[in-house]
């Protein structure tokens, strides 16, 4: 059964740091490398949105322009994880942080990780 953890969420002051972890089990390596793995967040009433890709080698990157050259995004497929590194936290940041995988037409969620940032 694949599961996604997040973990790594928290309260953060503006301009702090926090790095948020997903876990994939269920899948074995070579199959999880396979995968594109995103992050969307979702804020108090609004859509959930997408803020971060990366491909299944980690040779590539996409973000929203909202994020840009604040957050980035990498992975371990050895240990089956994808980080999303966010810098310079703000106020509008504050959501709960979900880890996606997806594969043609297959996909899983995470469960999120809530995210507040403020002082």
């Amino acid at each position: 059964q694949v599961q996604l953890v997040e973990s790594g969420g928290g309260l953060v002051q503006p301009g702090g740091s926090l790095r948020l972890s997903c876990a994939a089990s269920g899948f074995t390596v070579f199959t999880f490398s396979s995968y594109y793995m995103n992050w969307y967040r979702q804020a108090p009433g609004k859509e959930r949105e997408l803020v971060a890709g990366i491909t299944p080698t980690g040779g590539a990157t996409n973000f929203a322009d909202s994020v840009k050259g604040r957050f980035t995004t990498s992975r371990d497929n050895a240990k089956k994880t994808v980080y999303l590194q966010m810098n310079s936290l703000k106020p509008e940041d504050t959501a709960v942080y979900y880890c996606n995988a997806r594969l043609a037409g297959s996909g899983y969620w995470g469960q999120g990780t809530r995210v507040t940032v403020s002082s």
